[in-house]
């Protein structure tokens, strides 16, 4: 299109649209952010879901095409609920009878075009853009292989730097399409990319392929390591058809760039990409990482763009045309995956810290909580700052208050500084001392001593984070210094019990009395403040926590006040993070509904900029969806901003162990046994792992120290399945007896499901007669809970083994078929599998092998936890073990199943 057509179809997109006007009765136009051959694109604020979005208006000559509009319209609908960490998000398709637009996600940053201009020599050196270029392949791999989706125009225009370093891929589908019907309606002969960036297939016409990405992937790290792209002046077309491009060392010495020496591996790499035959280039953006010995890099951790006061915000808009995998097919995919690509240090952003845990120097040792609570209100405020990398508290808890060695912890958190302090409290009188440190020499940049009253401890927490991010140079914008200087109750009795509250909510592990007291402390500071959304929004995240792992009991009333305190928290204060992500987090675990849960996440991550709780919420609910390329790339994002947070490396490992993937499992878990040694319920996922791969020596090994209390379920129903497994019941029969004796009332329906191993391990014993009598009073106690819990999946499950080992079929089969009806396999690909695992049990031991047969090809076939082993997926090794399939052994079906290798 002409310059002259480019400014027509300006006008005719932004003529009639001001500033503060209201459009599709919900986006309040802010300003314009930038102007285009294909339209304008307005800064808005989306009143509804209360965020600012940018609005992608559509040229008019599109508004009078029915057909085009249609096409751009169905495109984009097709992947508004589908995301990747490094991909711009849309957010709707809206037109009425005059104007039509894309709402799209808002990017706060710059482009690498841009970048690549500030730099002083116009140019990048490899170290400084390997990051990006490792998410680039990261983004492009996952739209190529997993959505299949063509980018067809990527350049360094269409990559995005957002203010904490990571980068977003825009425009995906969303520019060819414009472009191509833009250019049909004004009789163009039109070619979808950006010319210097093509491939000579792409510049002839031929359908856009993914290798057509990899030749403009190649040509983008091109330009950006020698200031120009390979082919940029003369006759561009000819020249990409028929010529090589000269190495980027021979052009940064044409343009008196030094040093003019580019690494070989860099330049065999690009010079690969830009093969003029497609099967002579990688065949996948993995491959080109790869090639390039990339890894993913910690966000932020790349060169920070100059002149970085004076950037102006920037949106770029994406669409990802991107279609469902089938489950079986996704599960495939993620097995055959490709070898891991070696490892490459990522540098350490200069704007980086973590706040290690405060001394206790108050009298009273019972005020720890406290000082643990001033440390998190600290950190807190200043991971609202979008320019700073802040570590989580979760990954800094387990060092000391001030430890020797700065320099080793700096770096295994990947930060440059370190904040350490004291507290003391005595009655309302507190003492606060911080300083802030350098890591590398270890020199001391800033320190101070605060004396206050309790009631002003918040402007404490404010100054100091206001004072690092001075030192840091961090730049804050109004809204973040509105909100480091917030305070969250006037009620200095209702910030204690939060404070208590809140030391609960980050023990690790899943202890029922934590959880308990959590909620406690919680419900007393609402109470003494009801005006104190903070408090609100994390007794709901706790609830909801609670609700799904079942460390509290599951009911209708725990969901239910999930939900108020959610919607209280939002009442009180629309913009706060935290009551978003409670709103996210009651949707996620108490109703299921994975796609409202996906949006309030990504809400409040706008709020949240620093937390790895946004991309660790966003890994669990894309698991759940079946989503694994993504939820690893949100887990492995997650972990960048919180390296040592024990739950959230539990978790990852979860999501290698339903795969099958066992070996990365077990490499997770012995990183969280370098961080808190010898914990039992670690120890005991290592023994279920080798249980599930048959190998019952190394569980016992693993076992057999291990003493684990009932608060400890996992662990011990891991025990009781070893000895099940073996054949050797008779000492956990011992322990189980005792430790029935003195039920803790806390752990509720857990208590009825100890008793069904109980009577398990009974039967597998011989005394079938004990057996019938544990499980008659399992039955019992179970179905007391039934009625306040009629949704939970663990405690349905328990009482049809239970019936079934009652030998009551009917009830066996009822209750195994609710809960595959009640978590069906399509709605939660991770838990779906463990009623159908259910069912087969109980059609094994009820004499319908068929129906047992075709539930075990169901379950094995797909990842999924297990009935039993709550964290494990059935496999082969276990069905050769299991005394419940003992009636199926002699069917030719079931021998094809259990076929598979022995463990070496």
């Amino acid at each position: 299109m002409s310059d002259e057509g480019a400014a027509n179809v300006i006008a005719v997109t932004s003529r009639e649209f001001v500033s503060g006007q209201k459009v599709f009765g919900r986006y309040t136009l802010i300003k314009v952010l930038g102007r285009g051959g294909m339209g304008v694109v307005w800064l808005a604020r989306d009143q509804e879901l209360e965020r600012d979005v940018a609005l992608k208006f559509l040229p008019n000559l599109m508004m009078q095409d029915h057909a085009a509009l249609g096409d751009l319209k169905r495109e984009t609908k097709r992947c508004l609920e589908l995301t990747h960490p490094h991909i711009v998000r849309i957010h709707d398709f809206i037109h009425d009878e005059r104007s039509g637009c894309i709402s799209m996600e808002y990017v706060d940053g710059e482009t690498l075009s841009n970048l690549r201009a500030e730099k002083e020599r116009r140019v990048f050196e490899p170290d400084e853009i390997a990051a990006w270029i490792s998410q680039l392949c990261e983004a492009l791999n996952y739209a190529h292989h997993h959505a299949h989706v063509i980018h067809c125009d990527l350049k360094p225009a269409n990559l995005m730097v957002n203010q904490r370093g990571s980068l977003k891929v825009s425009d995906f589908g969303i520019a060819r399409n414009l472009t191509d019907s833009v250019s049909r309606l004004t009789a163009q002969q039109g070619r979808g990319g950006t010319l210097i960036y093509m491939s000579p297939q792409q510049l002839n016409g031929k359908r856009c392929t993914h290798l057509d990405d990899i030749y403009s992937l190649g040509a983008t790290i091109y330009e950006l390591l020698a200031s120009k792209p390979p082919f940029y002046s003369g006759n561009i077309d000819r020249q990409i058809c028929e010529r090589i491009a000269p190495s980027m060392t021979e052009r940064r010495k044409e343009l008196d760039i030094e040093p003019a020496s580019v690494p070989p591996i860099w330049e065999d790499t690009v010079a690969g990409c830009l093969a003029k035959d497609p099967s002579r280039r990688p065949q996948s953006a993995t491959e080109v990482a790869q090639r390039l010995q990339l890894t993913s890099a910690p966000t932020g951790t790349s060169v920070a763009p100059a002149h970085r006061a004076n950037r102006k915000p920037l949106i770029i808009g994406g669409i990802a045309m991107l279609s469902i995998l089938a489950l079986a097919g996704l599960y495939l995919g993620m097995l055959k995956r490709q070898p891991e690509p070696v490892p490459q240090a990522a540098a350490i952003p200069e704007k980086s810290i973590a706040v290690l845990p405060f001394e206790n120097r108050s009298e009273d040792k019972a005020n720890a909580y406290f000082a643990d609570g001033i440390q998190d209100e600290i950190l807190t405020r200043l991971s609202k700052i979008a320019d700073l990398k802040v570590i989580s508290r979760t990954s800094t808890q387990h060092y000391k208050s001030a430890p020797e060695n700065l320099p080793e912890i700096a770096r295994q958190l990947g930060v440059a500084h370190i904040l350490e302090g004291s507290v003391q409290k005595s009655g309302d009188a507190v003492r606060v001392n911080v300083q802030l440190i350098k890591a590398d020499n270890d020199s001391h940049l800033w320190a101070d001593t605060f004396d206050r009253k309790l009631t002003d401890i918040f402007s404490v927490e404010s100054e100091i984070a206001k004072a690092v991010a001075d030192q840091l140079q961090a730049r804050l914008t109004g809204q973040e210094e509105q909100v480091i200087a917030a305070k969250p109750t006037d009620n200095p009795e209702a910030y204690d019990a939060y404070l208590r509250g809140l030391a609960y909510t980050l023990k690790t592990g899943n202890n029922p009395a934590n959880a308990l007291a959590a909620q406690k402390y919680l419900r007393e500071a609402v109470r003494l403040d009801p005006k104190f959304a903070l408090a609100w929004a994390l007794l709901s995240i706790a609830d909801a926590r609670g609700y799904l792992v079942g460390n509290l009991q599951p009911t209708v009333a725990l969901r239910e006040e999930a939900r108020q305190a959610a919607e209280t928290a939002f009442t009180l204060q629309p913009d706060l993070g935290e009551a978003i992500l409670a709103k996210g987090y009651y949707h996620y675990a108490c109703l299921k509904d994975y796609d409202a849960a996906l949006r309030y996440f990504e809400q409040a991550g706008q709020f949240l900029p620093n937390s790895s709780q946004i991309p660790e919420s966003l890994a669990y609910v894309t698991r759940r969806r079946g989503e694994w390329g993504r939820s690893e790339s949100y887990f492995n994002e997650a972990e960048r901003l919180d390296p040592r947070n024990v739950r959230l490396l539990t978790n990852h490992a979860f999501s290698y162990s339903v795969l099958r993937r066992f070996p990365e499992a077990l490499r997770k878990f012995d990183q969280v046994l370098d961080i808190i040694p010898d914990d039992v319920d670690t120890l005991a996922f290592k023994a279920a792992i080798a249980q599930a791969e048959g190998d019952l020596p190394r569980a016992a090994a693993l076992l057999t120290p291990l003493r684990p209390n009932a608060d400890h379920t996992s662990a011990l129903e891991t025990q009781v399945y070893q000895a099940i497994l073996e054949r050797r019941p008779a000492q956990i029969i011992s322990r189980l007896k005792e430790i029935l004796a003195k039920p803790d009332p806390a752990l509720g329906y857990h208590n009825g499901g100890l008793r069904f191993w109980l009577g398990w391990a009974q039967q597998v014993a011989g005394d079938h007669a004990a057996a019938q009598e544990t499980w008659r009073q399992a039955r019992s106690e179970l179905e007391t809970f039934l009625e306040e819990q009629p949704e939970n999946s663990n405690l349905i499950g328990y009482l049809a083994l239970t019936n079934m080992g009652l030998g009551d079929k009917a009830a066996a089969l009822v209750l195994s078929e609710r809960g595959t009806a009640m978590l069906p396999i399509e709605k939660d690909v991770v838990s779906g599998a463990g009623p159908i695992e259910t069912l087969a049990r109980v059609a094994a031991q009820m004499g319908e092998p068929d129906r047992a047969i075709a539930a075990l090809q169901q379950v094995l076939s797909v990842p999924g936890t297990g009935a039993l082993e709550k964290y494990m997926p059935l496999t082969p090794a276990l069905l050769r073990l299991d005394p419940m399939f003992d009636p199926l052994r002699k069917d030719p079906r079931f021998q094809k199943l259990i076929a598979s290798p022995r463990p070496k």
